[in-house]
């Protein structure tokens, strides 16, 4: 728990992730304001759209870059949080193929462009693996994207030894994944893992026999959300 908090203490309301892109998108949006006010006038109705209509945008990014800080409320053995907020898309068994090589619980959280894009580690642990795979850009919410798509895969082993693996996938818009944790690292719920740009989703891959405590259409909270609970933990 001590590590956890010093950790903690890192974590910023604002992520680093997005300092160069708010600086830049501020001086755009307010370079093509004054455009507008040079060309029709400060006064005039199409100046205002467009303060309106840069004012949202911003807004919406701003949102995009928040790094909240939460501690999560109880006894982390055996639990797995949800490690980005946004909506489950899939609870179900399937073929992990690319490090389990055999049929494992994937739960899925896609990310839309509103929800903050922190992820956070979702079990205490080891890091055992840390990959990078190239790939496309489709649409986050198709299920190929999952194994298709530009995406950072970390395996974590949880103190009893059970492997979890988590993909942060890329989507349509997004361009950039950043993993924080390196292998050999101690890893702990509440710690920021990475970070995705613009619209993504991250999959967790569990054990059978694991019980998910979320269904499909759930709303999660990135570090408070319950996804699951270990079966050989707790």
């Amino acid at each position: 728990m001590v590590k956890r908090l010093k950790k903690l203490k890192k974590n910023i309301r604002f992520h680093s992730e997005g300092t160069e892109t708010l600086f830049l998108g501020a001086l755009v949006l307010v370079a093509l304001c004054a455009l507008f006010g040079v060309a029709f006038g400060y006064g005039s109705i199409p100046f205002w759209i467009i303060v309106a209509f840069s004012t949202a945008i911003y807004l919406v990014v701003v949102n995009f870059f928040r790094c909240p800080i939460r501690l999560f409320q109880g006894d982390t053995d055996g639990i797995v949080v949800a490690p980005a907020d946004g909506k489950v898309v899939v609870v179900e068994e399937v073929d992990e193929n690319e490090y389990f090589h055999d049929r494992r619980l994937m739960i899925s959280i896609f990310m839309s462009v509103f929800n903050v894009h922190a992820n956070w580690i979702p079990v205490d642990g080891v890091i055992t693996k840390k990959e990078h795979h190239n790939g496309r850009f489709m649409a986050a919410w198709l299920p190929k994207a999952s194994t298709d798509n530009e995406r950072s895969t970390v395996v974590i082993e949880t103190p009893s030894g059970t492997e979890v693996l988590v993909r942060q996938v890329a989507g349509a818009v997004a361009r950039r994944i950043v993993t924080y944790p390196a292998v050999g690292e101690e890893c702990f719920i509440d710690e920021h893992m990475g970070f995705i740009k613009f619209g993504s989703r991250v999959d967790v891959y569990l054990p059978l026999g694991t019980q998910p405590l979320v269904h499909v259409d759930q709303r999660t909270t990135g570090n408070e959300t319950i996804l699951a609970k270990l079966e050989t933990e707790g």
